[in-house]
């Protein structure tokens, strides 16, 4: 293998993963943009989209009516996008003066939520997945954000229930996604918001698409519109991790719809029109769903552990990786250690990279949305 080569996979991976949280993290304490919030109860209309979510709408719901926010200043509403099972009835039964139904046909997410908003009046859109429950002060941390006039949008902290056990690459991932937030929002915008847990202004929502995802699509829309997407640690959401049973299709679907969000967005990625954030959006969206290329560059390496040092640690690397993860993919019992599982979440989120890659190059798209059916954690 050429030295060349081999160096030049190694910055490219290296890139996303430690160049860029470097420049970041200086971005963020040499020149940051220091936020204002303040205690303010705007009217807010809580959005939840449902499909086929009989066995958590009510947990739900009622987590979200035990919210420390003035009742009359929060309205809950629940699309239901052409559910079967009891997801309707259940959202029916309680006050209709504060839980408001809609059911509506099966045209996908993205109209459920679309259709919802705009039956709504408030000032503040928040929108929450049927499987997360939201700490009790969740809903004030998430709108102090909103006394700086400069914010359009504000992203939650979506965490892991603590009684769960197992996902611990996708713990792992979200605590170092985590970590990159705060660093984010310090330097002037989050990439985007996850589904769990954020709110924008009604003024700045833009109807998302049906093959993109949609909690990047309305969170990014406030930057597109001049405005700050920050993030707000405090305002926290518990969610189950998925279970591993579809995990990988899950992920392709995902990140299928990403790759066609940004491309969406794309002109979020001139530097002329956005800013930092247009290095931000390359490195963190973009280039790091591309990592599965430079990876490719290194599985020859091996055959070359011979002809130097550098090229020996990478031939231990690529191996040490690709055969624990491998393990861990073959035998699930094992990823209880973390490093198996690490490594065999690593392997299969760049597996269904390459894969999203390929679909997004061909045109395929995901329209349809399919709830994972994890159960609700409990919010402390």
């Amino acid at each position: 293998m050429s030295l060349a080569i081999l160096a030049l996979a190694l910055v490219l991976i290296a890139t996303p993963y430690i160049l860029y949280p470097l420049l970041l993290w200086l971005r963020a304490h040499l020149a940051p943009d220091p936020l204002r919030p303040g205690e303010i109860t705007p009217d807010v209309d809580l959005v939840i989209c449902a499909h086929n979510e009989a066995q958590v709408i009510g947990a739900r719901l009622e987590n979200a009516l035990a919210l420390d926010y003035p009742p009359d200043k929060l309205t809950i509403w629940v699309a239901s996008d052409g559910s079967t099972d009891k997801t309707v009835d259940i959202t029916r039964s309680f006050d209709p003066d504060r839980v408001r139904c809609l059911d509506l046909p099966r045209n996908g997410k993205a109209a459920a939520l679309n259709a919802c908003v705009a039956a709504g009046r408030a000032e503040v859109i928040a929108f929450s997945d049927a499987n997360s429950l939201w700490c009790q002060d969740a809903l004030r941390m998430l709108t102090r954000s909103f006394a700086d006039p400069r914010v359009g949008g504000v992203a939650g902290d979506q965490r892991y229930a603590k009684d769960t056990s197992g996902a611990l690459g996708e713990r792992s991932y979200w605590s170092f996604d985590r970590l990159l937030k705060c660093w984010q929002s310090r330097a002037g915008s989050v990439i985007s918001a996850t589904g769990a847990i954020y709110a924008v202004r009604r003024e700045l929502f833009q109807p998302a698409p049906p093959d993109a995802t949609d909690d990047f699509m309305v969170s990014t829309g406030v930057i597109a519109l001049g405005k700050r997407l920050v993030f707000e640690q405090d305002a926290i959401a518990l969610e189950s991790p998925a279970s591993d049973s579809g995990e990988y299709r899950r992920k392709i679907r995902i990140l299928t719809r990403g790759l066609r969000a940004v491309y969406y967005r794309r002109e979020l990625l001139l530097p002329s029109r956005s800013g930092f954030y247009a290095v931000e959006l390359l490195l963190h969206k973009l280039w790091r769903r591309l990592t599965w290329i430079p990876l490719l560059l290194l599985l020859p390496a091996p055959l070359y552990a011979t002809d130097g040092i550098l090229q020996a640690l990478a031939a231990a690397g690529v191996t040490g990786l690709v055969g624990i993860g491998g393990i861990g993919l073959a035998i699930s019992s094992l990823r209880r250690f973390k490093l198996v599982d690490v490594a065999a979440h690593v392997l299969m989120v760049n597996a269904a990279c390459a894969v999203a890659t390929y679909n997004a190059l061909r045109g395929h798209r995901f329209s349809r949305w399919s709830p994972t059916g994890t159960s609700a954690g409990a919010a402390p």
